[in-house]
């Protein structure tokens, strides 16, 4: 535990693009609290309301929403985010702006912003969390990545939820040649941990992301599933108020579950079918778990990802399109992703907002 840090606060911002980004900060926000730092969440939706439930007691404040939708087709994906371009650059100048009047209001000590753009001041120390340091866009990515690399550039530092050398989990999206930034790996970040329990189910379908992709897959499961033999388990991703339970026949509903039940469902289950983001991958390898991966339709990284750890030969895919309940048995034929231990030295990773001088 830091003493000087006794009455430092730290606004810490998760994007709201699917779930992955808030999750990803429970460990940090909880290891903020630990070090004796007074976390501030901000962020916007579903991500937001998830936050809000984990930590009841931690201040929220809201931030404006870049309205991120997907496209119903994958292909159409790139077009659609290019569309919401304007709106998206309007919402990273209203958080600017924000985040400068929160700075005096709040007396702000520090600033992490996953992936937020407009979350940054060169007044104070801020870091700037993300494993991709290569924006995947198919054939923009060179410009998307130069553009991020910029933008990162700005911050103290840039946390890496990965491992420097190999093997590491996210390959080319996280690691480039000759940074020109503070550039810190600290291995996988997840909120879970394993536990030998009983096995309850053999199933595991955990949905995220944001709509419409979550809803289709949501549907196309329901059906598929029907002709699934085992225990199933189903958590549809979907933030409300109140938790709702359902069972039918041999698959139990729930509309979302908090850390603490995740872990609890997660250690209680067989094998999982999942999308393959980077936040669900880092908890799989927390949790040792084998898997089957649905990457959500004209995501890059995710296809990537899918693609890089099935070459591996550590967890099989299928296009969403394609995928059929029997595709499950080829887990069998795949290793399962390896426990990586990385202890994070929070103590060492947080002197940067002991540091009185932010960036120049």
């Amino acid at each position: 535990m830091s003493l000087n840090s006794a009455s430092k606060t730290i606004l810490i911002a998760p994007l709201n693009w699917g779930l992955g980004h808030a999750t990803r900060c429970i460990p940090i926000i909880k290891a903020l609290q630990e070090n004796n730092y007074i976390p501030i969440i901000a962020s916007d939706g579903i991500a937001l309301e998830l936050l809000q439930k984990e930590f009841p007691y931690v201040q929220t404040l809201k931030l404006p929403s870049y309205k991120i939708e997907y496209a119903k087709n994958g292909k159409n994906f790139k077009w659609k985010l290019l569309k919401n371009f304007p709106e998206m650059i309007k919402a990273i100048w209203k958080e600017e702006k924000k985040v400068r009047k929160w700075i005096k209001k709040y007396e702000i000590d520090g600033i992490i912003s996953d992936n937020r753009l407009g979350v940054f001041s060169k007044k104070i120390p801020s870091v700037y969390l993300t494993h991709q340091l290569n924006v995947m866009t198919g054939n923009t990515t060179w410009f998307t990545s130069i553009l991020h690399q910029q933008i990162i550039k700005k911050h103290n530092e840039c946390w890496v939820p990965d491992m420097e050398g190999t093997p590491n989990l996210t390959g080319k999206l996280g690691h480039v040649e000759n940074p020109h930034f503070n550039l810190k790996y600290i291995g996988p970040l997840s909120r879970m941990h394993k536990k030998e329990i009983p096995k309850q189910y053999d199933l595991m379908i955990i949905l995220s992301g944001p709509e419409p992709q979550r809803g289709l897959l949501e549907e196309k499961l329901k059906i598929e599933i029907l002709a699934y033999k085992g225990d199933v388990v189903f958590i549809k991703g979907i933030i409300e108020k109140d938790q709702k339970k359902e069972q039918i026949e041999n698959v139990t509903y729930y509309n979302f579950m908090n850390s603490r039940q995740l872990e609890q469902t997660f250690n209680e289950s067989e094998t999982v079918l999942c999308r393959s983001g980077y936040t669900t991958i880092m908890d799989l390898v927390k949790l040792e778990k084998k898997a089957f991966f649905i990457p959500t339709p004209g995501q890059y990284e995710q296809e990537y990802l899918a693609k890089k750890l099935k070459e591996e030969g550590l967890v099989p895919y299928a296009k969403q399109n394609d995928f059929k309940i029997e595709n499950l048995k080829e887990i069998e034929n795949y290793k399962g992703l390896p426990l990586i231990e990385t202890p994070i030295n929070w103590n060492n990773l947080f002197e940067v907002f002991e540091n009185k001088n932010a960036k120049q």
